[in-house]
């Protein structure tokens, strides 16, 4: 499932003009903390950080995003017409292992750079709808949307997010006390229920926003509707790390069991970043897609259908570890088929057991092999055997896999 989930994906990006970039596993950590923001919980809790033998702080990557700026500041990736890029690979967080949520977990996601208009956004949620519909789990997650605007909007927000959380200090509990001063925003990401209650009746940050974040959101969800492509609009959605600004989205499972683990994918822009890491000032956005909640959804999806193995030749034979020419044979039948799905039985019993196992992979083709001399192919659907010389085989599936595509 996962080989195939990441073909699919890969089509679909290269469909969209965006070219693969491989990033390291290991970075400096002064990276994270430059771009994430030091008051989140990825720095103060999650990440994998170690002393080097040179004693210089490195860190396993938690995410890609970062990443991906650093090396595009580095190799001046700003003069390359190549703006769109993807990557796929394992990130690291210290966090207790549950349902959806691993230390190494995978993702796949997508940086663009050097663009600004709300068409790039609009096409990122459309390249992403695209995804899902190939994957053919549409119907089992939902798109939240929202914009937060740029920083002096954020900044006038948090103002008065600040007083009303003081005026309802005792309902906070002691991690929001703690980013009360600090990073008050990051209290909406609470998972406390109570929390959670008294947020509803806060400020809503979407009030604060400039006219121009305001048009280009305003414009990205008319489009999307045009689109026919269904969304919610959550005031509440801040996202997790401190690089974003205005358009940010979450697309998220439908079943409850996955509670807090919801989110499938997530994005959007941050157009600060590269002149925070030290490049000059270029736009950008994107997205990561966790690899391990999408096979999930995909694993739920399937799970009542039966799975139907299907094998196109297999290959059964008198097992006889002094006699390899049953392993010989095999050998040359995948030199001429190497495209084709071919098991070869090394369990021990009878022809008989063994032609009932060939049953349950639904093999188009059974070849039994006693020795070189006597070859016998039976059709899937066939009580039928009938011999055939080695000399002839290959022939003989080669007419027969054309007559059969």
């Amino acid at each position: 499932m996962w080989n195939k989930t990441e073909k699919i994906l890969k089509k679909i990006f290269k469909n969209y003009g965006y070219v693969e970039i491989r990033l390291p596993i290991i970075e400096k950590t002064k990276l994270f903390y430059k771009s994430i923001g030091n008051v989140t919980d990825i720095i103060e809790k999650e990440m994998y950080t170690f002393l080097d033998k040179n004693k210089k702080n490195i860190t396993l990557r938690p995410e890609g995003t970062a990443s991906c700026s650093r090396a595009f500041i580095e190799n001046n990736l700003s003069k390359d017409i190549k703006q769109r890029f993807w990557y796929f690979g394992p990130m690291f967080r210290y966090e207790r292992p549950q349902n959806g949520r691993y230390r190494q977990f995978y993702q796949f996601g997508c940086e663009v750079y050097g663009l600004n208009t709300p068409e790039i956004d609009i096409e990122l949620i459309i390249l992403l709808n695209r995804c899902w519909k190939k994957l053919k789990i549409e119907n089992y997650i939902f798109l939240e949307i929202n914009s937060i605007g740029n920083i002096e909007s954020r900044e006038n927000y948090k103002i008065d997010l600040i007083k009303f959380f003081i005026l309802n200090k005792k309902k906070l509990d002691n991690n929001s006390k703690k980013r009360l001063y600090t990073n008050p925003l990051r209290i909406l990401d609470s998972k406390n229920k109570k929390i959670q209650n008294l947020i509803k009746k806060a400020p809503i940050l979407f009030n604060y926003l400039d006219k121009n974040s305001k048009k280009n959101f305003n414009y990205i969800c008319k489009f999307l509707k045009k689109l026919k492509i269904s969304y919610k609009i959550n005031t509440r959605l801040i996202r997790g790390l401190d690089y974003y600004n205005d358009t940010v989205f979450e697309w998220k499972i439908k079943n409850k069991k996955f509670l807090s683990q919801n989110t499938v994918c997530a994005g959007g822009r941050y157009d600060k970043l590269i002149d925070t890491l030290g490049g000059s000032p270029i736009p950008a956005l994107g997205f990561a897609i966790g690899m391990e909640r999408l096979i999930s959804i995909i694993n739920e999806k399937k799970k009542n259908k039966k799975i139907i193995l299907s094998v196109d030749i297999y290959i059964i034979s008198n097992f006889n570890k002094k006699n390899i020419d049953h392993i010989k044979i095999s050998e040359k039948i995948r030199n001429f088929f190497n495209k084709l799905y071919i098991v070869q039985d090394f369990n021990i019993g009878s022809i008989k057991k063994k032609l009932i196992r060939a049953k349950k992979f639904n093999s188009k083709i059974i070849i039994i092999i006693n020795n070189k001399k006597n070859i016998q192919i039976k059709h899937f659907n066939s009580f039928a055997i009938h011999k055939i010389s080695f000399n002839k085989i290959i022939n003989y599936l080669k007419i027969y896999f054309k007559k059969n595509k």
